[in-house]
C-alpha cells in the first residue's frame, strides 16, 4: 500500500500478524511499519520539549566520557509496544548507541522481563531516559487493555475496533498500539470515509434526514463507504433502507442491538458503541454485531509499569 506522505491514511502495510499473546487469539491485524521520518518528527518534538537548554543535572554530574549498560524492565505483565519508538529516542542522543531488542511489539511480556538493553554513553542514557519510557508507557498500556477487550469477544466473529479518541499528535502511534494489541482501526481520518453522525443530522433540515445524507454523500463521491449513526431503532432501519454500508448502533443495549439486527438484515454491516465495557463486551458480541468500536481503549488506557536500570 502507498505510503502517505501527510500519514493522514495509510500506514505502510506488508503483512499480516496475529499479535496480542501470540496465536491464541484468531483476530488478524494489518500491522503497520510506522514511517520513518514520522517517528523522527515525534521523537525529536518530544525531546526538545524534555530537555529545553540542556539537562543541567546529568551534564554537571556526569562526565561526557562515561558509558553505561542500561535495562527497560516490566513491572507488571504487558503486551509489549513502541520499541523502534523508544530505539529511535536513544539512538537520537547517541547515534553509536548498541541496543539488544529482547521483546518484539505485540508480544506477551510477564513481570519482571527486560524488554530492551541499552549501551551508550551514560549522559545520553539518563537524558533519554523519562522520554522513552514516556513511549514504551502509553503504547503498551494500549495494547494491554486492547488485549483484554480481544479476550472478552475471543469465542464470537466480532471484530474489535478503536475510534479517533486519541491524544492530538498520537493518533498514528495509538492506532498502531491498537494493532498490536490485537483489534483493528477504525477511520484514522475524516477523509476515510464517510460517517453521518448525530450532529451532522441536527444541522440539517428536512423530514427525512438520514435518507436526504446518505444521497448526498453518495453522490459527493459514489466509490467511498458510508457509515450512519443510529441511536434509535427507527433510524437503523431508515439508514437501512437509506442504502447506508455500515451502520452504528450507539449506546443501545444489548437487546435493542438484537431488535436493530433484525431491521437491518444482510442490508448493511454493524457496528455496536456506547457504554460498552470490559464487563458488558461479550454481551454485545453474543448479539451477531459485526464490529464493536471502543473509545476507551485508546482515551482510558492507563501507562504500564516499566523501569530504566542503569549500571557500569
Amino acid at each position: 500500500m502507498p505510503q502517505n506522505t501527510n500519514y493522514g491514511t495509510h500506514f505502510l502495510f506488508n503483512e499480516w500478524k496475529v499479535v496480542a499473546m501470540g496465536a491464541m487469539y484468531p483476530q488478524k491485524s494489518p500491522v503497520a511499519h510506522l514511517p520513518n521520518d514520522y517517528i523522527t518528527n515525534h521523537i525529536v518534538a518530544a525531546i526538545e520539549e524534555d530537555v529545553g537548554n540542556g539537562d543541567i543535572t546529568t551534564n554537571t554530574l556526569i562526565p561526557p566520557e562515561s558509558k553505561s549498560n542500561a535495562q527497560i524492565v516490566a513491572h507488571e505483565d504487558i503486551i509489549f509496544c513502541g520499541l523502534n519508538v523508544a530505539a529511535k529516542v536513544f539512538r537520537h542522543l547517541d547515534n553509536d548507541c548498541l541496543i539488544e531488542e529482547l521483546c518484539q511489539d505485540g508480544e506477551t511480556a510477564p513481570k519482571g522481563s527486560i524488554l530492551m538493553q541499552i549501551n551508550a554513553s551514560t549522559r545520553s542514557l539518563l537524558t533519554a531516559e523519562r522520554t522513552a519510557l514516556n513511549y514504551l508507557q502509553r503504547l503498551s498500556g494500549i495494547a494491554t487493555l486492547c488485549s483484554h477487550y480481544v479476550q472478552s469477544v475471543n469465542d464470537h466473529n466480532t471484530i474489535l475496533l478503536d475510534t479517533r479518541k486519541t491524544i492530538p499528535g498520537w493518533r498514528l502511534l495509538e492506532k498502531y498500539a491498537v494493532q498490536c494489541g490485537g483489534a483493528r482501526n477504525h477511520r484514522r481520518t475524516l477523509d476515510e470515509m464517510f460517517f453521518i453522525k448525530d450532529n451532522h443530522l441536527a444541522s440539517m433540515e428536512g423530514p427525512h434526514r438520514i435518507q436526504q445524507a446518505v444521497d448526498q454523500v453518495r453522490q459527493a463521491n459514489p466509490n467511498v463507504k458510508i457509515e450512519v449513526e443510529a441511536d434509535t431503532i427507527i433510524q437503523a432501519k431508515q439508514a437501512a433502507d437509506a442504502g447506508a454500508d455500515i451502520i452504528l448502533l450507539d449506546n443501545m443495549t444489548p437487546e435493542e442491538v438484537n431488535e436493530a439486527l433484525k431491521e437491518i438484515g444482510e442490508r448493511a454491516q454493524t457496528e455496536a458503541s456506547g457504554g460498552i465495557t470490559i464487563d458488558n463486551i461479550h454481551e454485545f458480541a453474543q448479539t451477531g454485531v459485526q464490529f464493536i468500536s471502543i473509545g476507551a481503549i485508546t482515551h482510558s488506557a492507563r501507562s504500564v509499569n516499566l523501569s530504566m536500570e542503569i549500571s557500569q
